[in-house]
């Protein structure tokens, strides 16, 4: 219970987070005439965060909701095929030019700019409001039920009462401790070390994808002008590369992917570098009555894949679908939430199958290497000679499992 001093405001949905499940939710449910008030705690979208990658699945929802073309005249960079150097070899991981228009390929695009595009679409429907700089703090429960939201906001606190609270807020999320909501451990043998390096744009190779050398791994994604790199490592071993000095992991860098060379040089400090530290859990149960768990904060996924920036999306979706109109006149109930997770739990544990698959019979093996490999993996030499399997991961990276369309109809914007 808040102090009965506390200041109180009310609406129909509260949700912490603003992140791309948080965001996208908030203006499907303002868009569909519900009530709606998005907390994020920075004053800003302006962080270096994990995904820059928009998939299709996310192109096909921007285009149910007649947003694509406008999304696409944002400045970004497309990606048609997903490639790899694999122990010197060149090969094509995933063919996304065969998938359904519009969805033919991936969208590079700082979050920062996804997210201000989403947040100004919501602001045209009188039933949104985003508050930056606004932090959950805990849920409000009455007689057993959630109620509302602790919120902190320029030094002072308020309660939010609403029909429904719902954490977006991440891998880190507050509101989902708070409700008293513990997630399964799945397990992960990875970390990632996150940094930019600049790009001569007429002189780098132009693809985005990984490279394979024994004893490491890099993904890089063109960013035009720099390269966003995520070098692999086994999990709590950044410790032991940190003793080895910067200087030797920018040999590091430079060995594994030639073409870096002359770049590896802006990385002067350890402060350039971000540890990622990988999870991959989901809660047993992603609601309780008056909240709901999505995104990050009910499943956080690898980032084998780049896909759990959809994936969270994709929650968004569904709760929307099924939500919308029990939020709005007013009936919403356990089965209602219930619903969201039965949509959406069988596409999470598939996906985080497969992710614990490749951690686990091919990252782990060649971050365990030390000397040259015997051969190319067999399912990377099928993926090359037989170029029809390229279509089958580009499926699972771009499409997923269970992809959601938007089937709420738009409020009066009046």
């Amino acid at each position: 219970m808040a102090p009965p001093d506390t200041p109180e405001l009310t609406t129909q949905c509260c949700i912490a987070g603003g992140g791309p499940a948080g965001l996208m939710l908030g203006y499907l449910l303002a868009r569909a005439g519900v009530r709606v008030l998005v907390l994020e705690k920075h004053a800003d979208f302006l962080r270096d965060f994990r995904g820059d990658t928009i998939h299709p699945s996310t192109l096909t929802v921007l285009q149910d909701l007649g947003l694509l073309e406008q999304f696409l005249q944002l400045p970004h960079q497309r990606v048609t095929e997903l490639r790899g150097d694999v122990y010197g070899e060149q090969v094509t991981l995933a063919d996304f030019s065969h998938l359904p228009p519009p969805g033919n390929f991936l969208v590079l695009i700082p979050q920062w700019d996804f997210l201000d595009f989403i947040a100004g679409q919501g602001r045209r429907y009188p039933g949104f409001e985003l508050r930056m700089g606004a932090q959950a703090v805990g849920i409000v429960e009455e007689n057993g039920a959630v109620a509302g939201m602790r919120v902190e906001e320029g030094g002072r606190q308020f309660v939010v009462r609403c029909d429904l609270v719902v954490g977006a807020d991440g891998r880190h999320t507050t509101i989902r401790g708070s409700a008293g909501l513990q997630p399964e451990d799945v397990g992960a043998p990875i970390d990632v070390l996150w940094f930019r390096l600049p790009r001569d744009a007429a002189r780098d190779p132009s693809r985005t994808g990984g490279t394979l050398r024994p004893g490491a791994m890099l993904v890089t994604l063109n960013r035009d002008s720099y390269w966003q790199c995520a070098y692999v490592i086994p999990k709590g071993s950044l410790d032991r590369i940190q003793q080895q000095g910067i200087e030797a992991f920018r040999r590091k860098v430079a060995h594994v992917a030639g073409f870096l060379g002359d770049s590896v040089h802006v990385l002067e400090s350890w402060d350039q570098v971000k540890l990622l530290e990988v999870q991959i859990n989901r809660l047993p149960r992603w609601y309780r009555q008056g909240l709901l768990c999505i995104g990050d904060a009910a499943h956080a996924m690898s980032p084998v894949g780049g896909v759990g920036i959809n994936l969270a999306i994709q929650d968004a979706v569904a709760a929307s679908n099924l939500l919308a109109a029990p939020l709005r006149e007013r009936r919403l109930t356990m089965d209602d939430l219930a619903a969201v997770q039965r949509r959406r739990d069988w596409p999470t544990r598939v996906t985080q199958r497969a992710q614990v698959a490749v951690q686990n019979e091919m990252l782990s093996p060649v971050l365990a290497r030390t000397g040259a490999p015997a051969r190319v993996p067999l399912p990377v030499t099928l993926l090359q000679r037989l170029p029809l399997l390229q279509r089958l991961p580009a499926r699972l990276v771009g499409i997923g499992v269970r992809p959601e369309r938007v089937r709420t109809a738009p409020a009066d914007l009046a």
